[in-house]
Protein backbone atom coordinates (compact mmCIF):
# COMPACT_ATOMS: atom_id res chain seq x y z
CA UNK A 1 0.00 0.00 0.00
CA UNK A 2 1.42 3.48 -1.13
CA UNK A 3 0.99 6.29 1.49
CA UNK A 4 0.58 7.01 5.13
CA UNK A 5 -0.57 3.64 7.40
CA UNK A 6 -4.52 4.96 7.89
CA UNK A 7 -4.75 3.20 11.48
CA UNK A 8 -2.16 4.96 13.35
CA UNK A 9 -3.00 8.17 15.02
CA UNK A 10 0.40 9.83 13.95
CA UNK A 11 1.40 9.94 10.39
CA UNK A 12 4.51 11.88 10.34
CA UNK A 13 7.10 9.84 12.11
CA UNK A 14 8.07 12.39 14.83
CA UNK A 15 5.55 14.58 14.72
CA UNK A 16 2.60 14.12 17.40
CA UNK A 17 1.16 17.26 16.71
CA UNK A 18 -0.58 16.06 13.27
CA UNK A 19 -2.97 13.13 13.80
CA UNK A 20 -5.13 11.06 11.73
CA UNK A 21 -8.66 12.12 13.76
CA UNK A 22 -10.28 8.54 13.17
CA UNK A 23 -7.61 6.88 15.22
CA UNK A 24 -7.99 9.35 18.50
CA UNK A 25 -11.56 9.43 18.83
CA UNK A 26 -13.24 8.06 21.58
CA UNK A 27 -16.35 9.52 21.70
CA UNK A 28 -19.19 7.39 19.41
CA UNK A 29 -20.89 10.46 18.53
CA UNK A 30 -18.00 11.81 16.29
CA UNK A 31 -17.19 10.17 13.25
CA UNK A 32 -14.38 11.14 10.97
CA UNK A 33 -12.67 9.22 7.59
CA UNK A 34 -9.51 7.51 6.61
CA UNK A 35 -6.66 10.26 6.22
CA UNK A 36 -8.41 13.36 7.71
CA UNK A 37 -6.30 15.22 10.12
CA UNK A 38 -5.86 17.77 12.77
CA UNK A 39 -2.70 19.93 13.47
CA UNK A 40 -2.73 20.37 16.41
CA UNK A 41 -1.00 23.33 18.18
CA UNK A 42 0.80 21.71 21.81
CA UNK A 43 -0.38 18.65 21.35
CA UNK A 44 -4.10 18.68 22.14
CA UNK A 45 -6.39 15.98 20.33
CA UNK A 46 -8.95 16.90 17.97
CA UNK A 47 -11.64 15.99 20.53
CA UNK A 48 -11.06 19.18 22.79
CA UNK A 49 -11.56 21.11 19.88
CA UNK A 50 -15.35 19.95 20.09
CA UNK A 51 -17.14 21.57 22.23
CA UNK A 52 -20.90 20.89 24.52
CA UNK A 53 -20.96 17.93 22.10
CA UNK A 54 -23.21 15.25 24.80
CA UNK A 55 -24.44 12.18 23.37
CA UNK A 56 -27.99 12.62 25.34
CA UNK A 57 -28.37 15.66 22.98
CA UNK A 58 -28.47 12.59 20.21
CA UNK A 59 -26.58 14.69 17.87
CA UNK A 60 -23.70 13.72 16.09
CA UNK A 61 -20.11 15.16 14.07
CA UNK A 62 -19.48 13.56 10.87
CA UNK A 63 -15.92 14.71 9.09
CA UNK A 64 -15.47 12.91 5.39
CA UNK A 65 -12.21 11.61 4.14
CA UNK A 66 -9.21 14.23 3.36
CA UNK A 67 -9.65 16.68 5.39
CA UNK A 68 -7.20 19.41 6.50
CA UNK A 69 -8.26 20.75 10.21
CA UNK A 70 -5.77 23.38 11.57
CA UNK A 71 -5.16 24.56 14.62
CA UNK A 72 -7.57 26.08 17.07
CA UNK A 73 -10.72 25.09 14.82
CA UNK A 74 -13.37 24.59 17.20
CA UNK A 75 -16.99 22.64 16.66
CA UNK A 76 -19.47 24.11 18.82
CA UNK A 77 -22.48 21.49 19.34
CA UNK A 78 -26.21 21.33 20.42
CA UNK A 79 -25.16 20.82 23.92
CA UNK A 80 -23.80 24.57 24.62
CA UNK A 81 -27.40 25.98 23.38
CA UNK A 82 -29.95 27.56 26.14
CA UNK A 83 -33.40 27.73 25.70
CA UNK A 84 -34.28 31.19 23.80
CA UNK A 85 -38.51 31.37 24.29
CA UNK A 86 -37.91 33.29 27.53
CA UNK A 87 -34.76 34.17 29.49
CA UNK A 88 -31.77 32.34 28.51
CA UNK A 89 -29.70 32.17 31.93
CA UNK A 90 -29.71 28.20 32.60
CA UNK A 91 -31.24 28.51 36.36
CA UNK A 92 -31.48 24.93 36.40
CA UNK A 93 -27.69 24.35 35.97
CA UNK A 94 -27.55 25.49 39.63
CA UNK A 95 -29.61 23.22 41.41
CA UNK A 96 -30.87 24.13 45.00
CA UNK A 97 -34.25 23.92 43.75
CA UNK A 98 -34.30 25.29 40.50
CA UNK A 99 -33.16 21.90 38.98
CA UNK A 100 -36.84 21.37 38.58
CA UNK A 101 -36.86 23.67 35.21
CA UNK A 102 -34.64 21.85 33.33
CA UNK A 103 -35.64 22.35 29.74
CA UNK A 104 -36.81 19.54 27.65
CA UNK A 105 -34.89 18.98 24.79
CA UNK A 106 -38.01 19.69 22.89
CA UNK A 107 -37.49 23.37 24.23
CA UNK A 108 -34.00 23.35 23.44
CA UNK A 109 -32.76 24.98 19.66
CA UNK A 110 -31.07 21.72 18.46
CA UNK A 111 -29.87 22.24 15.10
CA UNK A 112 -28.90 18.21 14.08
CA UNK A 113 -26.08 16.74 12.95
CA UNK A 114 -22.84 18.77 11.78
CA UNK A 115 -21.38 17.39 8.58
CA UNK A 116 -18.10 18.14 6.95
CA UNK A 117 -17.72 16.50 3.28
CA UNK A 118 -14.88 15.09 1.87
CA UNK A 119 -11.32 16.91 1.44
CA UNK A 120 -12.70 20.03 2.92
CA UNK A 121 -9.79 22.82 4.62
CA UNK A 122 -10.87 24.28 7.51
CA UNK A 123 -8.27 27.00 8.82
CA UNK A 124 -6.88 28.01 11.54
CA UNK A 125 -9.68 29.19 14.44
CA UNK A 126 -12.61 28.62 12.60
CA UNK A 127 -15.60 27.90 14.39
CA UNK A 128 -18.16 26.16 13.15
CA UNK A 129 -21.29 25.99 14.72
CA UNK A 130 -24.42 23.45 15.56
CA UNK A 131 -26.13 21.61 12.67
CA UNK A 132 -23.91 23.40 9.81
CA UNK A 133 -23.01 21.11 6.49
CA UNK A 134 -19.98 22.04 4.70
CA UNK A 135 -19.63 20.56 1.10
CA UNK A 136 -17.09 18.22 -0.52
CA UNK A 137 -13.80 20.50 -1.64
CA UNK A 138 -14.93 23.23 0.55
CA UNK A 139 -12.39 25.90 1.93
CA UNK A 140 -13.03 27.72 5.35
CA UNK A 141 -10.80 30.60 5.82
CA UNK A 142 -8.74 31.29 9.18
CA UNK A 143 -11.22 32.83 12.21
CA UNK A 144 -14.75 32.42 10.07
CA UNK A 145 -17.19 31.76 12.08
CA UNK A 146 -19.95 29.27 9.91
CA UNK A 147 -23.42 29.53 10.90
CA UNK A 148 -25.56 28.24 7.24
CA UNK A 149 -24.19 25.89 5.19
CA UNK A 150 -21.35 25.68 2.74
CA UNK A 151 -21.85 24.40 -0.88
CA UNK A 152 -19.10 22.33 -1.95
CA UNK A 153 -16.08 23.84 -3.78
CA UNK A 154 -16.91 27.53 -2.10
CA UNK A 155 -14.40 29.58 -0.23
CA UNK A 156 -16.09 31.24 2.56
CA UNK A 157 -14.59 33.57 5.10
CA UNK A 158 -15.43 36.06 7.77
CA UNK A 159 -18.03 36.48 10.46
CA UNK A 160 -20.70 35.17 10.20
CA UNK A 161 -18.76 33.56 6.89
CA UNK A 162 -19.93 34.68 3.38
CA UNK A 163 -19.08 33.08 0.19
CA UNK A 164 -16.05 34.81 -1.43
CA UNK A 165 -16.05 32.69 -4.72
CA UNK A 166 -16.25 29.05 -5.77
CA UNK A 167 -13.39 27.24 -6.68
CA UNK A 168 -14.11 25.77 -10.06
CA UNK A 169 -16.92 26.32 -12.76
CA UNK A 170 -20.56 24.85 -12.11
CA UNK A 171 -19.78 22.31 -14.43
CA UNK A 172 -16.11 20.89 -12.83
CA UNK A 173 -17.46 20.59 -9.79
CA UNK A 174 -20.49 18.62 -10.55
CA UNK A 175 -18.07 16.74 -12.35
CA UNK A 176 -15.81 16.27 -9.42
CA UNK A 177 -18.39 15.47 -7.37
CA UNK A 178 -19.39 12.12 -9.62
CA UNK A 179 -15.93 11.46 -9.84
CA UNK A 180 -15.88 11.00 -5.71
CA UNK A 181 -11.59 10.59 -5.81
CA UNK A 182 -11.25 10.04 -2.12
CA UNK A 183 -13.36 6.87 -2.41
CA UNK A 184 -11.37 5.29 -4.64
CA UNK A 185 -8.72 2.53 -3.39
CA UNK A 186 -5.98 4.11 -2.39
CA UNK A 187 -3.66 3.14 -4.80
CA UNK A 188 -5.72 4.26 -6.98
CA UNK A 189 -5.57 7.63 -5.43
CA UNK A 190 -1.47 7.67 -5.50
CA UNK A 191 -1.58 6.63 -8.99
CA UNK A 192 -3.36 10.18 -9.49
CA UNK A 193 -2.38 12.48 -6.79
CA UNK A 194 -0.95 14.60 -9.45
CA UNK A 195 -4.13 15.32 -11.35
CA UNK A 196 -5.59 15.51 -7.84
CA UNK A 197 -3.45 17.85 -6.20
CA UNK A 198 -3.83 20.27 -9.67
CA UNK A 199 -7.39 19.62 -10.48
CA UNK A 200 -5.85 18.04 -14.01
CA UNK A 201 -10.02 17.33 -15.19
CA UNK A 202 -8.73 15.06 -18.13
CA UNK A 203 -6.65 12.89 -16.20
CA UNK A 204 -9.07 13.01 -13.67
CA UNK A 205 -11.73 11.72 -16.49
CA UNK A 206 -9.25 8.69 -16.85
CA UNK A 207 -9.40 7.79 -12.97
CA UNK A 208 -13.32 7.64 -13.11
CA UNK A 209 -13.57 4.94 -15.66
CA UNK A 210 -11.29 1.89 -13.48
Amino acid sequence: MLGPNPNVKYPIPGNTNVQFIRNTITKPNIIAGDYSYYDALHGESFEDQVLYHYEVIGTKLVIGKFCSIAPEVRFMMDGGNHRMDGSTFPFNIFGNGWERHTPSLDQLPIKGDTIVGNDVWIGRRATIMPGVRIGDGAIISAEAVVVKDVEPYTIVGGNPAREIKTRYPYEVIQELLEIRWWDCDIDLISQYIGAIVSGDMVTLRKMKKH
